[in-house]
This record gives structure tokens, C-alpha cells and sequence, in this order.
């Protein structure tokens, strides 16, 4: 994960994608990145996609599609021996030199910015919509339309934000926690709480001096990076965790990767979750069941 711009620009999205004809549409999709893949499916075009990369796990039939490795370390051979017509990227993907040769082998490609924050789901539903030749307005609108809802009962919370210190690892010993710029660091500030640090962007690793100073009341996590780590109580021993007014509270919250952190269809409804989870006895309206927050 690296650091990335906080909201999507719609502009930015749809120039990325032209427009195509009807009889242009695509047919064999690729699909790079977890909420492009989402988006696809959401609009109703799952069944264009013919392979996936390692992050797309949602919903249930992407995850059982092939899969050509991990976003950001993609293999050429396998894309291309896939014949796709067309490679649909994250703006994350990479490395940059595959997609270069990627780009030289003539693939139908078009790159999908891949920003965080309130207008983001729905800047990339309508660029995906736009490249694929499908309408996106009423996805589009029920993304926004689920995310405003949130706005004011997070508005109306009482006293200090939370300090909330997301934890992208624990496997090399120091914590690897975000700072700025990124895509936790936007669901914190759009689940009401605050991410205490300010003095870098992207991922850094965290000395037990430095999470003292930082002293956050809760500790966020990925759910499979809990279980890397050996559960609770192992990752409450880490030294630049064990120091914290969090640990000292129990008080971790450990969701999934791609829900939370992902910024497609589904991010308003983690958004929901994260936000109860660090606002116990707030009132949060619920969102609607939408096709897309299904597993199926």
C-alpha cells in the first residue's frame, strides 16, 4: 500500500477511460484492483471478466475467477497470454515497467485512478461505467446517496475524535503505520475519528518512543494482519503497541482489508462499521442491503 490522494477527481477518472461504441464493447475484461472489480460487478458486467488480480475477492464469483497476481506486481505473460480486450488498472498497479511492456503489446488498456474519500465510489463507478459503455447513474447516485447519509449523525457526535493509529503490519517486528495520504488515513476522517500521525505520508515503521507520544485510544487493523500477528494478545506485546492507552484498553478494531479500505461500492456501508465500532453510543442510521454489499 503507498500513498495516494485523498479524493478521486472525476475528470481525472473519466479521462482515463474513452469512450467506446456499442460495438466496441469488451468482453473479455481484466480486472486490476479490488474496487475496480467491485464496480464492474456492481454495474452488472461481471460476466465480461475473465481474470482478476490477488486483491479482487469480492464478490464471491470474482473471487473465483483466474487470477494474474498481485496489483502491484503483475506478470506480463499471463495477462497477455489471456487475450484480453481490455485491462482495466488500478492507478496503483504496477510494477510501472510491466506496465509499460503491457502497453506495448497494443492491450486494450485503461487506467482507473484509484483515490480515497467522499467522492471516490462514485467517480469510479462512473468511469468504469463510461469505459465499459454502461449507465452509472443510478449506481453512482446510490453511492452518494448512502455516504451523505452518514454526514450529519457523524456531525452531531459529542467531544474529541478518537485517536485512531492504523497498523498495516506487525510481521517485521515494528508496527508499519499510516500517515498521511492514505487510504486509511481517509476512512478514519470519514468514520469520525483522527489519525494521529501527522508528520509523514504513506507507511513508516513505528518505535515504542514514538506510539507513546502518539498514544492512540484505538488501534486499527487489517483482519488477516491480526491473525499474521498471533491474535490479540500477541499484537497487545508488541512493544510500540503494548505503550499505548489503546492496548492498555483492549481497544482494537480489525476488519476487511479490501472493505475498508478499498473506496468502491461498498465504502459507505464500512464506513457505517468502522464508525459504530469507534462510536459505541452514537446514533447511526443503517444503510440499504445494495446488490453489490452481497457476498453472491
Amino acid at each position: 500500500m503507498i500513498p495516494r490522494r485523498l479524493l478521486l477527481p472525476a475528470a481525472a477518472a473519466l479521462a482515463a477511460a474513452p469512450r467506446l461504441t456499442r460495438a466496441g464493447l469488451p468482453r473479455r475484461i481484466i480486472s486490476i484492483g479490488g474496487a475496480l472489480t467491485e464496480t464492474v460487478f456492481a454495474l452488472g458486467a461481471g460476466d465480461r471478466v475473465v481474470a482478476v488480480d490477488s486483491t479482487s475477492r469480492h464478490p464471491a464469483p470474482a473471487a473465483a475467477l483466474p487470477r494474474v497476481g498481485y496489483m502491484r506486481a503483475l506478470p506480463t505473460e499471463g495477462i497477455v497470454s489471456l487475450a484480453p480486450d481490455l485491462l482495466l488498472l488500478s492507478g496503483d498497479a504496477g510494477p510501472r515497467e510491466v506496465v509499460a511492456v503491457l502497453r506495448a503489446a497494443r492491450l486494450p488498456l485503461v487506467v482507473v485512478e484509484d483515490g480515497a474519500g467522499p467522492g471516490a465510489p462514485a467517480a469510479k463507478a462512473r468511469a468504469v461505467a463510461r469505459t465499459l459503455g454502461l449507465d452509472s447513474t443510478a449506481l453512482a447516485a446510490a453511492l452518494e446517496e448512502d455516504w451523505v447519509a452518514l454526514d450529519a449523525p457523524l456531525a452531531r457526535r459529542a467531544g474529541r475524535p478518537p485517536r485512531v493509529l492504523f497498523v498495516l503490519s506487525l510481521a517485521r517486528g515494528a508496527p508499519l503505520v499510516s500517515g498521511r495520504g492514505t487510504h486509511a488515513d481517509a476512512m478514519i476522517a470519514a468514520a469520525g475519528g483522527e489519525n494521529p500521525v501527522h508528520s509523514y505520508e504513506g507507511f513508516r515503521p513505528l518505535s515504542a518512543e514514538a506510539a507513546a507520544s502518539l498514544a492512540p485510544d484505538v488501534i486499527l487493523l487489517m483482519d488477516h494482519a491480526l491473525r499474521e500477528a498471533g491474535g490479540l494478545d500477541a499484537a497487545l506485546r508488541v512493544p510500540a503497541l503494548a505503550v499505548t492507552p489503546a492496548a492498555a484498553a483492549r481497544r482494537v478494531i480489525a476488519m476487511d482489508g479490501p472493505y475498508l479500505l478499498n473506496f468502491g461500492p461498498r465504502a459507505a456501508h464500512a464506513r457505517r462499521d468502522l464508525a459504530r465500532a469507534l462510536h459505541p453510543g452514537l446514533y447511526l442510521p443503517s444503510l440499504p442491503e445494495r446488490p453489490w454489499t452481497a457476498a453472491a
